[in-house]
């Protein structure tokens, strides 16, 4: 098993930068994937970036430029750099994790509120 903690939410101003933390309470190097999500509505979730057996995949094409993903091993953490924010992408923010030949595992989210 692996527990996700994801600190990092709050308010920002519109155009503003946040980032965005998950810590895995296991090493990264176990983990096949790990990912970043909005829930976009209220029956699914947006898909933003995502770091599979250590490479990046960038999911979303409205953030492609806008949204960085990246690790540190030995904080057995993966980031989430967000620039230029909108106001319509608050939301809640989550970050995945899946090992291979077990279910899939999700921190607790965090809120991210783009407004002046």
């Amino acid at each position: 098993q692996v527990q996700l903690v994801e600190p990092g939410g709050g308010l920002v101003q519109p155009g503003g930068p946040l980032r965005l933390s998950c810590a895995a309470s296991r090493r990264l190097r176990i983990i096949h994937a790990m990912g970043w999500y909005r829930q976009a509505s209220g029956k699914q979730c947006e898909l933003f970036e995502r770091i599979i057996s250590g490479s990046v995949r960038k999911d979303a094409d409205s953030v492609k430029s806008r949204f960085t993903i990246s690790k540190d091993n030995d904080k057995n953490t993966v980031y989430l750099q967000m620039n230029s924010l909108k106001p319509e992408e608050t939301d809640l923010y989550s970050c995945s994790a899946v090992i291979l030949g077990d279910h899939g595992y999700w921190g607790q989210g965090t809120q991210v509120i783009v407004s002046s």
